[in-house]
């Protein structure tokens, strides 16, 4: 077989679409409503079709033609659909939940274009949502559509991404009970925590390391210790050299078709959080910082709690959850040992996106599309994994 061929719904700026074109998938049509995800998408996947027409309106029958594509020749859809809104089982529903509509928008394009796959990814939390109902809906409606379809979720630091990242990953095979063997086997060992529900219907679902896996996570330093300095507000040249010669894999491969450094400018933190910083140490958080220095809604706070708030992470730690704001009130996003904020490219880095991946838009709207994406190390890995089943069954229907 060669390349595969895909198209991602609700693909943001497009993170699941990047990993699964490293593994093999060709994506041709990407749906996103909100234009400066759309723009981003667009630069990076010159040769996918993009639409920012509201799904809702959009004909797939129409969009498969003008792909030039057969009724149950696309080999994948994939996608982040809304679904938490979706249960047919729900005790209480609102027609005016938009999220109630979402996730059948994403069961038009499989009905549509009958692919081989489907793949969707969603928080940890939509395995418990409603106890399980949505989830069971979810799986049912798929089936109805033909699809044997499972759930799994994963990781991202089992995967090599230099975080604590969590995602819920529903895969499904046309005509036929998807395969255990279709989420990846982690690879590297990682101090990560679930702190959601690990089970449904009575069985593990998390993917854990095997005993005999001895890889190490890949650490912050791993992640962006090869990027220039800044200092707090410096914004610099568009594109800047690095500060090094590639120093571990990590590196090695995210410079791969790079030649620079962009979307590296160091936001300018406030005063207050710039005599906040002096007062943290590597490894600390908010409780380092004197009381009469705390925003007024923290002194009254338990030193055991909030402790990723005003964090600055150790060189050798894993990094928490990259959020659409990399804002130091919420979270460990401090550099190690530079005075201000992680930039967007470090965001970037640390989502494990590819140098030449160029984020579009305000700073704020940058922060927001890494954020807000898959880890594309993470969708490779599921990209992986995912091919060689495909490519199995269509030996053996060639036989």
């Amino acid at each position: 077989m060669g390349n595969l061929t895909s198209i991602d719904l609700f693909a943001g700026a497009g993170g699941l679409s990047e990993g699964l074109e490293e593994a093999g998938f060709h994506g041709l049509f990407a749906s996103e409503i909100v234009p400066q995800y759309a723009e981003t998408y667009k630069r990076n996947h010159v040769n996918a079709t993009v639409s920012i027409e509201d799904i809702r309106k959009t004909d797939p029958d129409s969009i498969r033609q003008q792909l030039g594509l057969e009724v149950g020749e696309l080999d994948l859809v994939a996608g982040g659909p809304p679904c938490q809104g979706f249960s047919i089982n729900a005790p209480v529903r609102s027609s005016d939940d938009p999220r109630n509509h979402l996730f059948r928008e994403y069961l038009r394009y499989v009905d549509a274009f009958k692919p081989r796959a489907i793949l969707i990814e969603n928080v940890p939390g939509l395995v418990s949502f409603e106890h399980g109902a949505t989830l069971h809906a979810i799986l049912d409606s798929l089936a109805d559509l033909g699809y044997g379809a499972d759930v799994h979720i994963l990781g991202a630091p089992y995967y090599g991404v230099p975080q604590m990242r969590w995602r819920t990953i529903i895969l499904g095979l046309r005509g036929s009970v998807i395969p255990q063997s279709a989420w990846p086997d982690p690879v590297r060992h990682a101090p990560i925590k679930a702190n959601f529900t690990t089970t449904f219907d009575g069985r593990q679902i998390v993917k854990r390391p095997s005993p005999e896996t001895t890889a190490p996570f890949t650490t912050i330093r791993d992640a962006i210790g090869d990027l220039p300095p800044l200092a707090n507000g410096e914004k610099g040249e568009p594109v800047k050299n690095y500060a090094s010669a590639p120093q571990c894999d990590y590196q090695r491969n995210l410079r791969r078709g790079s030649a620079g450094v962009w979307n590296h400018e160091a936001a300018q933190l406030s005063s207050i959080n710039m005599e906040r910083l002096k007062h943290i140490r590597a490894g600390g958080n908010w409780t380092d910082i004197p009381e009469e220095l705390l925003p007024k809604g923290m002194r009254r706070a338990r030193k055991s709690d909030h402790t990723k708030r005003y964090g600055r992470p150790r060189w050798d730690d894993l990094s928490s959850t990259i959020l659409t704001k990399c804002d130091p009130h919420w979270g460990a996003f401090f550099h190690p040992d530079q005075d201000r904020a992680f930039t967007v490219r470090e965001a970037a880095r640390i989502q494990s996106f590819p140098d030449h991946y160029i984020f579009t838009g305000s700073q704020a709207e940058q922060f927001a599309q890494v954020g807000n994406a898959v880890p594309p190390l993470l969708a490779e890995a599921v990209g992986q994994s995912l091919k060689a089943v495909l490519e199995v069954n269509h030996d053996r229907n060639n036989l």
